[in-house]
């Protein structure tokens, strides 16, 4: 029997894997059981850690709040990664209005939790710890517990209500979700993100009828319009070019253009008349359209293109092609001059077979390189979230400096590396396969370090009257203002479900639920709005924790 106290009972490092190991695959082998066409995927290891946790098994803590950590950090620099490069124009786009519906959430959750220390005689020292708990914040109740000892006040209830509550905050916002998803989402909605992803540029066709654009060169109709846009192909007396910037209009000219959707109806009155044929279909042959022009994805593989702006190549005046769009991390965006291009992108060349060619050596186009992924970047970037995440902010008014923490400053140095690191000439180029499997990694840690640690004791303080109370008041804590404000961002602010569910997670720091809406949501829009919200809700959390404290208690 010595092998087998080896391998589970005896706390040693091969004992903590053979353990963690156990949970994370039970967990995810039974997450893809689906009850009432619901099933909760990685969130279930975290469920299956408390049912190992109650029965007894049990790590070395060093190796468990380690791997817990890690776990932590590992999947919220990945998330930031992948959404870092899309994430500040999404921000200029609807990001306001996602932090004004996450700080919504926040206070609405804070006054029932007043609300409920009143109603139902909870002391404000436990209440904060089952907030703490219902939103899935540690660093809130960190700071609680530190001002709860500068106040001389006992602070072991504050971690025990938070350690009770915990698990139904991971599944209240879970709950919350399908709820709003069953009752006012149709299915065709969630099927249409996917499409919606792969679309972010629209193509369309226009005959030039307006008398303004005659003898105007695509330049100057560029500044007359005010709009972005790209002409792939351009058809004049039976002959089709690639016309460039300064070529001038004449009337009844064919233009192919490559836009955006909000675009459409300002480019049609600039050019006179748009043409009722759909290009934006999958199937269509681009090199069968004309016999002249050809139309290929190249993939830039050299290093040295890595940062550089897109008009800085004047691949198009040197080689006589077009490039229409980018693809990056599953979005299309409009090859604009002033786009900085980064290891990875897809661009779609328009223009002759030779010239194409040319074009592909002087890009690289081998997609065998970027299938390692880079590592080193990812441990740079932890390295520098994690220093980030202990510089101590200090706030008037406030007794305890906030700090970003663990989750907060890996995820906003992600953001950052993802975002601007390629005009350092950083490679933080993955594949997506890749990131998405050290984000499972990191997750799938996670939950089950926090299930087996919150297992020892769960069942035995819920059967306690205090326990169940707690459990109560920390799930209406978490349902109710989700729910509300769920509905209030679909049907008021008019966000779409993966937005709104990625606005809630984020407002209630809780990276397990974002890991079930990224399972029933075919688009990473939950991810970028989950990192739009975090910073600003977990700061408030932080602070409202203090504050609760320092009034009420």
């Amino acid at each position: 029997m010595e092998w087998f106290n080896s391998l589970f009972v005896e706390h040693t490092p091969l004992q903590a894997i053979v353990i963690l190991s156990i949970i994370i695959a039970g967990g995810l082998y039974l997450g893809k059981i689906k009850v009432y066409g619901v099933s909760l995927g990685v969130t279930f290891v975290f469920f299956m850690g408390i049912l190992m946790g109650h029965f007894g098994l049990s790590i070395d803590r060093q190796m468990l709040v380690y791997a817990e950590d890690f776990g932590l950090v590992l999947f919220v620099y990945e998330l930031g990664l992948q959404v870092g490069p899309g994430f500040f124009s999404s921000f200029k786009k609807g990001g306001l209005r996602l932090n004004m519906l996450s700080i919504s959430l926040v206070f609405l959750g804070t006054a029932l939790a007043i609300a409920l220390s009143y109603l139902i005689h909870i002391p404000m020292s436990e209440m904060v710890g089952i907030l703490c708990g219902a939103t899935t914040n540690t660093p809130a109740l960190g700071a609680a517990q530190q001002t709860l000892a500068q106040m001389n006040m006992d602070s072991v209830n504050a971690a025990l209500s938070c350690a009770v509550s915990y698990p139904l905050g991971v599944i209240g916002v879970i709950l919350a979700m399908i709820v709003i998803r069953k009752l006012f989402v149709r299915p065709v909605d969630i099927a249409s993100m996917d499409q919606e992803e792969q679309n972010e540029t629209f193509i369309a066709t226009f005959r030039v009828h307006n008398p303004a654009v005659f003898d105007k060169s695509i330049k100057e109709v560029a500044q007359i319009s005010g709009r972005h846009f790209v002409i792939s192909r351009l058809w004049r007396n039976g002959k089709v070019t690639i016309p460039h910037s300064d070529m001038k209009l004449e009337c009844d000219d064919r233009l192919l253009v490559v836009t955006t959707p909000e675009d459409i109806s300002n480019l049609t009155l600039t050019f006179g008349m748009e043409e009722t044929e759909n290009w934006n279909k999958k199937d269509i042959d681009w090199n069968a359209i004309d016999s002249q022009l050809i139309s290929k994805h190249i993939v830039i593989s050299k290093p040295e293109i890595n940062g550089k702006k897109l008009g800085t190549l004047k691949l198009r005046n040197n080689y006589d092609i077009n490039i229409t769009r980018v693809m990056r991390s599953g979005i299309q965006l409009l090859a604009t001059p002033g786009l900085i291009l980064q290891l990875g992108d897809r661009l779609t060349v328009v223009g002759e077979r030779q010239a194409v060619e040319n074009v592909e050596k002087v890009l690289g186009n081998k997609v065998r390189p970027l299938k390692d992924p880079n590592l080193a970047i990812v441990f740079i970037g932890i390295i520098l979230g994690l220093i980030i995440g202990t510089i101590p902010v200090a706030i008037p008014g406030i007794s305890q400096p906030v700090k970003l923490g663990l989750a907060g400053g890996p995820i906003v140095v992600g953001i950052l590396i993802g975002r601007f690191g390629p005009r350092f000439h950083l490679i933080t180029y993955t594949t997506r396969s890749a990131n998405l499997m050290l984000r499972g990694l990191g997750i799938a840690l996670y939950l089950a370090c926090l299930g087996l640690d919150s297992g020892a004791h769960f069942f035995e303080t819920v059967i306690r009257p205090e326990g169940a109370i707690w459990i109560g008041a920390g799930f209406l804590i978490t349902v109710l203002p989700v729910v509300i404000m769920g509905i209030v961002s679909l049907r008021i602010s008019r966000i779409d479900f993966g937005n709104t569910c990625g606005m809630l997670c984020g407002s209630m720091a809780n990276p397990m639920a974002l890991g079930y809406a990224h399972d029933i949501i075919p688009s990473d829009s939950p991810a970028v709005s989950y990192a739009t919200v975090y910073p600003l809700s977990m700061f408030a959390r932080v602070i409202i924790a203090q504050l609760l404290v320092m009034i009420f208690a």
